[in-house]
């Protein structure tokens, strides 16, 4: 006979927004459960193969590459040292060694502690109130759905059959690629690129969208000027289909690509896959739950329900295209709703975007593009890294900060493009969350030299301009005289 519990909240999922979900519930006191739908048999790793496929490996790649790039960027500090010798082998090591230190994070004794109970395997609703683990019904009050999402193959002929990377497996190369093509043009497809260039391997990214199309072009320019430098070649162009290479013994894949001149074709010896993802939605009986979905994800609202109103959805599963910590953030909401009534609302402008090449570039609200297509009267404050002294110390001058204004100075959005820049966004996420204006980054006082003052300078400037009026250089003018 199936065991019936009755927690009040059931998180489905075992990722960083799954856990902070039921970790964040159990901490306000509330009875949780957490069920991993994808887990393996009693005693595996909890939650492992969402911490492979989140951005903590890739983080530690791009960390590996930036130390073997700054190796040759010594000699430029007086500093002398020889090329530095790749081990791949030992930069595998070192990401699964980053896994593993974070693993406990997930280990079942830890949410244990905390008071969640878990439970693992193929799980689905039974109806709007039930969900049923193996021999366990689920009759909790509200449930959080943060299943995350999977790689999506492109609808590209042949390549379904091709040996191919994902963003999952890339990470588990014993040696680096000799050429390696990545299918994909989004932040995360260019931190690939530019770690794999870095360690070693020649780069190609193709994809018919044009690369960070998203972001500013202004921004993303310096971005994609960086990655060339270092010799990661960008086609824009429609992959027409993946062939078998006429031999084996040299090649693993080859490309037949279009652009504006023609076909072409691309010949590598690794593939990775690194565009879209798909919403882990299927064989949880979402329908059973009168829970409204399509390819493209789960429907929630702005406090992030679903059509069933006991059940919030987060994260990817919802199919937005939100980073990882917009999910934890989300967890944080339908906890505090569920368990406390508090009216929440997920705000997508107020969560910053960041990619993080070497310059880093990082977003938070709207762009200059999307402001003025909204209808904005607008001001574009700019400030770059070059007339920053601490940037000049470091050598990292390249880049500036973009900042969107109202006519009253109230913030639309910021785009730093830099050394830093997902950590310096951060206060202006702060700033725009708390409804602040232009003039409060302009009064802060920052230490010196950081490259916090780049921000600083550029808010000034949104008060600099006033100063050239006449009738403002007459008054001042007056001031002066009357000493």
């Amino acid at each position: 006979m199936a065991e019936v519990i009755r927690p009040d909240i059931c998180v489905i999922g075992a990722g960083t927004a799954a856990m902070q979900a039921a970790m964040q519930a159990a901490g306000l006191g509330g009875r949780a459960v957490l069920v991993d739908v994808h887990g393996g048999a009693e005693g595996g790793e909890l939650g492992s193969d969402a911490l492979r496929a989140g951005r903590l490996p890739l983080a530690a790649l791009l960390a590996a590459a930036r130390r073997a790039h700054a190796v040759e960027q010594v000699a430029a500090y007086g500093v002398q040292a020889t090329r530095p010798e790749i081990d791949f082998g030992r930069v595998r090591d070192y990401v699964h060694g980053v896994i593993a230190a974070r693993a406990p994070n997930f280990a079942r004794e830890r949410l244990a502690g905390l008071g969640v109970r878990t439970v693992e395997g193929p799980a689905r609703f039974k109806d709007r109130r039930t969900f049923v683990a193996g021999d366990v019904e689920i009759a909790a009050r509200r449930f959080v759905i943060a299943t995350g999402s999977s790689t999506a193959l492109p609808p590209i002929p042949g390549l379904d059959g091709a040996p191919h990377l994902t963003v999952e497996t890339a990470f588990d190369l014993a040696a680096a690629p000799r050429h390696l093509v990545i299918i994909g043009a989004g932040a995360v497809a260019l931190e690939f690129a530019q770690a794999f260039r870095r360690l070693g391997a020649d780069v190609t990214v193709v994809d018919a969208n044009a690369p960070l199309s998203r972001e500013d072009p202004e921004c993303s320019a310096v971005v994609l000027d960086a990655l060339a430098r270092e010799g990661v070649r960008i086609c824009t162009a429609e992959i027409v289909r993946v062939e078998e290479p006429p031999s084996r013994s040299q090649l693993d894949v080859q490309l037949r690509y279009a652009d504006q001149t023609g076909e072409e074709t691309l010949v590598a010896t690794h593939l990775l896959v690194a565009g879209r993802r798909w919403p882990n939605v299927v064989g949880l009986g979402l329908d059973a739950a009168g829970i409204k979905y399509d390819e493209h994800g789960i429907t929630v609202d702005k406090g992030l329900k679903t059509t069933n109103r006991r059940v919030y959805a987060i994260g990817d599963v919802t199919g937005a295209e939100h980073p990882p910590h917009a999910a934890d953030h989300q967890a944080g909401l339908v906890v505090r709703n569920a368990l406390l009534r508090v009216p929440v609302r997920f705000d997508p402008q107020a969560t910053a975007q960041v990619a993080f090449t070497d310059p880093e570039l990082a977003r938070v609200g709207l762009t200059e593009a999307v402001a003025r297509s909204r209808g904005h009267r607008i001001r574009v404050l700019r400030w770059p890294y070059r007339e920053n002294d601490r940037a000049h110390a470091e050598g990292e001058a390249r880049g500036h900060i973009k900042v969107v204004t109202d006519m009253r100075g109230r913030i639309l959005g910021v785009t730093i493009v830099g050394a830093a820049a997902g950590e310096l966004i951060a206060t202006w996420t702060l700033a725009m969350s708390r409804g602040a204006d232009i003039g409060s980054l302009a009064g802060i006082v920052v230490p010196y030299p950081t490259l916090a003052e780049i921000g600083k300078q550029a808010a000034a400037t949104y008060f600099m301009s006033g100063l050239t009026r006449p009738w403002v250089r007459r008054i001042i003018g007056l001031l002066r005289r009357l000493g």
